[in-house]
């Protein structure tokens, strides 16, 4: 027997599937009515090269393609490429090369790689978001969105990365710096477009607890992120009379806790509140405040973590239940303009923050909520605030109500009082789109001097990059372009200029999944009948890292194209199952000179891991996420050139369940690759003239019903593994089942045709996940045509079923062992099973047997004395 070769299979194996169009998604008509199911990985952004890192996603959504394919399914499987973005710009500096060509470049080198690894996907669909035929729908989505008042550009103070010269959002802005960079962010103001998403804030909240196939922890994140929270506007009336002539009769402030409003002993306003800006204008000690937060983070995670700093602004604000009771007016670098009304009031002793700073400039401290069991007269707040829910007392009328009961009172006086109203407040701001770089796609207006913004006509879409840029300035090469910028006012005819700002690569992303419905549409987006169709995805595939900004951004964007008419989808969800996969992870290397090594650059040395060129030793660092920044990574091509494409399929999907993190080892690789010997060997043990892989063995009896009942709840279990996205158990359950057929040696023809029935089942539910080994077992076994057209097997229920039971024997409430018995056996054989049993034996020397007690099919008890 010939060992398996997969370098000779493979290519095979994919030309035969080639040749056929496999996996050409059919549509209602073509596919003569079957089921649709549509699949996706998040698609990827055309770096470079593809690690084994990196086929673990798309690996977990090629199972799910196969096997719902083998379940009778029209199958939507496409690739596409991300590939807008500022790694092509940065390239385009460091080595000459346009942004362009490095981009298409590197997707051919990963169309490539992609195709190696045997993926199922609908290559006949496939596109790129750079290229100007699906830009241009891109920009056509933009301006029917600004006709349906979901598009404005207003000056804002925007997180500017200095490094990149572009505008982030503030989810882009991590630990105060850029999420690309690693630049200090700094605040700017500038004109800016914007999405509405908060628009549907409500319905993104509310459309969370359908997505039952999501992960609870992902909807909790969209959930957080989007921040709805029922709480009180509440007006404190200034008593600086010219203030508020200027101003306003009152400070607005918008609080979830109205019920702590008698703990209330400060009130404060974001550094550049208008008020603070007045005020600096007089006072140096405020005007130099107000420049240093200027120069702080920019996010709310980034200040929550800066030290608690203010200025009294003197200042002060009644109390809205209490005009006699005045509260001093601060300035504090925790408050944010853009989130409320860029004010707070401060209750110390039920909020942190507030506790913190009122600590540090000797502010008061006022208990209002008693925690359970506590005692109000003994209750202090010393170095923690209290934030749970609990009694309200030292708070007038409040006194005696919950928590829950005193903000429906509050707010209900605040609203007798004329001094606020009930309101529902969000942490989810509009999106913000403008980014100041080359390689996006162009935003689709001109500016005129007489007619402001206008929308770029249909006709002249695409608005297409200028491919003769230069990048030896950091700043935005359409800016510095001497001619492309300039062009004539579509409504007027009047000189004008282009927007030079691009769209965020998120937009890109946004509706991708609409165009794979039908990307040779040309003067739509998309079809709306196609996109009905095959809408929502039934099942996506990608990492924990786009929890919020990708997903919240396509559930936006789809409802958003629902509402402006292109399609007509009921439920609005882009996503119907969402999975997020964890990283295949390897240990980290650094030279003696601190520089990342990978794995290729070392060996094992006498002493220790040492790197190849110099031979001085290296230090292991943490096991990490694979990643080219850290050289960490295993090159995909030279992994399947040594153990093929289904040796990374199997090894990735095989110790750890899907939603974890698996080690890269050499070990398990190696394990991998035995196992793949042992299963060719085993499908190689039939005898010639055997019968096919469909042979149903109905007459087996003794081992050759074994063999066809393990078969059978193999099939079972990875059926429903496969179902449940527990891949590494599909794995396991596949292991066992050969193991037991190798130790199977058939003696008769009834033994033989039950192991032909084994392999063949064994072989059809290896295929989604090792496709070219199944394909060449399935070829060995002499099964017709391609594997991948044989129907999945269904299990056989009455094999399913046990013909003996393991029942526990207690001896006076004591397990002591087990007994196997027939199953439903009578209860007197039972006993005497049990009774003959040498353990049971020993455990009643020198007692009675007073009674026994057989639960049939579950226990049996013995009580002794």
């Amino acid at each position: 027997m010939t060992r398996y070769n997969p370098r000779e299979a493979e290519p095979k194996w994919q030309s035969a599937w080639d040749a056929c169009d496999a996996f050409k998604a059919q549509g209602p008509i073509a596919s003569g009515g079957k089921p649709k199911y549509y699949v996706l990985e998040m698609f990827p952004y055309p770096s470079g090269r593809i690690h084994v890192g990196h086929s673990r996603n798309y690996t977990m959504g090629d199972v799910v393609a196969r096997y719902k394919r083998a379940r009778g399914f029209d199958v939507l499987h496409p690739m596409g490429w991300d590939a807008f973005g500022l790694p092509a710009e940065n390239a385009a500096r460091d080595r000459g090369v346009h942004p362009g060509a490095w981009t298409y470049d590197n997707i051919d080198a990963m169309r490539g790689q992609l195709q190696r690894l045997g993926l199922a996907l609908d290559w006949s669909r496939e596109f790129a978001t750079c290229d100007p035929a699906y830009y241009r729908h891109q920009q056509a989505i933009f301006i029917k969105l600004m006709e349906q008042g979901l598009v404005y550009r207003k000056t804002a103070k925007v997180n500017w990365d200095p490094v990149d010269q572009t505008v982030l959002a503030n989810e882009q802005v991590i630990d105060g710096r850029g999420w690309r960079s690693g630049a200090l962010v700094v605040q700017r103001e500038l004109d800016q477009w914007f999405f509405k998403i908060t628009d549907y804030a409500d319905e993104l909240t509310d459309a969370l607890d359908e997505l039952d196939r999501w992960p609870d922890k992902v909807r909790t994140m969209q959930s957080n992120w989007i921040g709805r929270s029922r709480g009180a506007e509440v007006s404190f009336p200034l008593t600086d009379a010219d203030l508020s002539a200027e101003f306003g009769a009152t400070i607005d402030v918008f609080t979830t806790r109205p019920d702590t409003l008698f703990g209330a002993s400060f009130l404060a306003l974001a550094p550049d509140h208008p008020i603070v800006k007045a005020l600096a204008a007089d006072d140096p000690e405020i005007d130099r405040f107000m420049r240093e937060c200027a120069r702080m983070g920019t996010t709310a995670e980034e200040i929550e973590k800066a030290p608690k700093r203010g200025v009294d602004l003197g200042i002060t604000v009644r109390h809205p239940f209490d005009e006699t009771w005045e509260l001093p007016v601060w300035s504090a670098n925790f408050v944010l303009s853009g989130y409320g009304t860029g004010a707070i009031f401060g209750s110390p002793a039920g909020d942190q923050r507030d506790l913190d700073f009122a600590r540090k400039y000797g502010l008061p401290v006022n208990p209002v909520v008693l925690p359970p069991n506590a005692d109000a007269a003994s209750h202090v707040i010393t170095d923690e605030a209290y934030t749970g829910p609990g009694t309200i007392y030292n708070s007038r009328f409040l006194d005696g109500l919950s928590t829950t009961d005193a903000i429906e009172r509050a707010i209900a006086e605040l609203e007798s009082l004329k001094l606020g109203k009930g309101a529902t407040s969000y942490r989810l701001r509009d999106w913000l789109v403008s980014r100041q770089r080359y390689w996006g796609c162009p935003i689709p207006v001109v500016h005129c001097g007489d007619c402001g913004v206008v929308p770029v006509p249909q006709d002249q879409l695409p608005v297409k990059l200028p491919d003769d840029v230069t990048f030896d300035h950091p700043s935005n090469p359409l800016e510095r372009h001497p001619t492309w910028k300039n062009t004539d006012c579509p409504s007027c005819g009047k000189p004008a200029r282009r927007e030079t700002d691009t769209l965020d690569t998120f937009v890109c992303s946004s509706w991708y999944f609409l165009r794979f419905t039908s990307p040779w549409a040309e003067d739509t987006p998309f079809l709306a009948s196609d996109a009905e169709h095959w809408m929502p995805v039934d099942q996506y595939v990608g990492g924990i890292e786009h929890a919020i900004l990708h997903l919240l951004y396509a559930r936006f964007f789809t409802r958003a194209l629902n509402d402006a008419g292109l399609m007509n989808m009921s439920s609005g969800e882009p996503f119907a199952g969402l999975f997020t996969q964890g990283m295949v992870t390897h240990e980290t290397y650094k030279s003696a000179e601190g520089k990342w090594l990978s794995p290729e650059e070392v060996d094992q040395g006498e002493n220790g891991m040492v790197e190849i060129a110099t031979g001085k030793p290296v230090t292991v660092g943490s096991i990490e996420k694979m990643s080219k920044s850290k050289k960490n990574v295993v090159d995909l091509d030279a992994f399947i050139e040594s153990y093929g494409a289904d040796a990374v399929r199997w090894f990735v999907l095989s110790d750890s369940p899907p939603e974890r993190d698996v080690e890269y080892t050499d070990s398990g690789v190696e394990g991998v690759w035995r196992f793949i010997q042992r299963l060719w060997s085993t499908i190689n043990s039939l005898p010639e003239g055997a019968p096919g892989p469909l042979t149903v063995a109905e007459d087996a009896t003794g081992e050759a019903l074994d063999i066809r009942r393990a078969a059978h709840k193999a099939l079972q279990s990875v059926t429903e593994s496969i179902e449940g996205f527990r891949f590494n158990s599909a794995v396991a359950q596949v292991h066992d089942l050969v193991n037991v057929l190798r130790k199977f040696e058939p003696a008769d023809a009834g033994g033989i045709a039950a192991k032909a029935e084994a392999l063949g089942i064994l072989v059809r539910i290896i295929a989604p996940f090792v496709p070219h080994l199944a394909e060449e077992c399935w070829a060995l076994l002499g099964g017709d045509g391609l594997v991948i057209d044989a129907a999945w097997p269904e299990a056989n229920a009455a094999l399913l079923v046990a013909d003996s039971v393991v029942l526990p024997v207690q001896v006076n409430g004591k397990r002591r062992t087990e007994i196997e018995a027939p199953k439903g056996a009578a209860q007197d054989v039972v006993e005497a099973m049990a009774m003959a049993d040498e353990t049971v034996q020993r455990a009643l020397e020198g007692l009675t047997v007073r009674k026994v007690i057989v639960v049939p099919d579950r226990i049996v008890n013995i009580v002794a004395g």
